[in-house]
């Protein structure tokens, strides 16, 4: 009987339906407050709920990121990399209607590298022989398809990558200006965010220089993440006060 007894959400303390719990390592949530976790978020069953409720309220400070993010250039097909170049900051997200969906808005700084990688795919193309059975063609033909993914290396609390596909739909082999144009958007996503990370990160070290302050990298008590200090030696991605 126990096994099956309902459980109250350790978040808003509201009964979980059938079906609807999602477990953490020391308790138990609803679908209602995981549907506001970030999409990015590692590991939720063995992450706590004192973590749980922290990064709540990251995600809650994150709405007003997404109200003042301004897209300077947009990357990607099925999946989006949108740039805020001024405020030196970056968004992926697969909603067109991302301002209502909350995503994580993350600074150039955070991003430690980025992977493209091909994928190749094949189907082995068969004919009828004479007795109406599927045989091998002699050598074998393949419909061939590639898919094209992206690994965003991150320095974050809550997550330290970010994985995507970039084409909505697999390229045939034969589809050759596709597959370049695709092929193209990988390097210049990559090419930007490593070219933003370097810009942000030498702005940083400029500052440190400039202000003769003596700063080396420190893990943050507060959302640890690995960062220099800033001019007030807080951290540069949450303003909490470093030791």
């Amino acid at each position: 009987m126990g096994l099956f007894a309902k459980k109250n959400c350790d978040i808003c303390n509201e009964k979980i339906g059938l079906l609807g719990n999602r477990k953490l390592e020391d308790g138990n949530m609803c679908k209602n407050c995981a549907a506001f976790l970030s999409p990015f978020l590692t590991d939720r069953r063995r992450t706590t709920l004192a973590e749980i409720k922290e990064h709540l309220v990251y995600r809650e400070a994150n709405k007003s990121q997404v109200a003042a993010f301004n897209v300077t250039r947009t990357f990607g097909d099925r999946t989006k990399v949108l740039l805020d170049e001024n405020a030196k900051k970056f968004i992926v997200t697969s909603s067109s209607r991302w301002q209502s969906e909350n995503p994580d808005v993350m600074d150039f700084s955070q991003v430690t590298g980025c992977q493209t990688e091909i994928q190749e795919s094949k189907t082995e193309i068969k004919t009828k022989d004479k007795d109406g059975k599927s045989v091998s063609y002699n050598p074998p033909r393949y419909d061939i398809y590639y898919d094209f993914d992206i690994k965003i290396h991150i320095n974050s609390p809550w997550f330290n990558e970010i994985s995507f596909q970039l084409n909505k739909d697999s390229v045939e082999k034969s589809n050759y200006a596709k597959y370049r144009e695709l092929e193209q958007q990988a390097n210049e996503i990559k090419q930007a965010l490593m070219q933003a990370r370097q810009d942000a990160r030498e702005n940083i070290n400029t500052t440190v220089v400039g202000s003769n302050a003596q700063k080396s990298p420190q893990k943050c008590p507060t959302c640890s993440a690995t960062t220099t200090p800033d001019e007030n030696g807080c951290c540069e991605y949450c303003g909490g006060v470093l030791n």
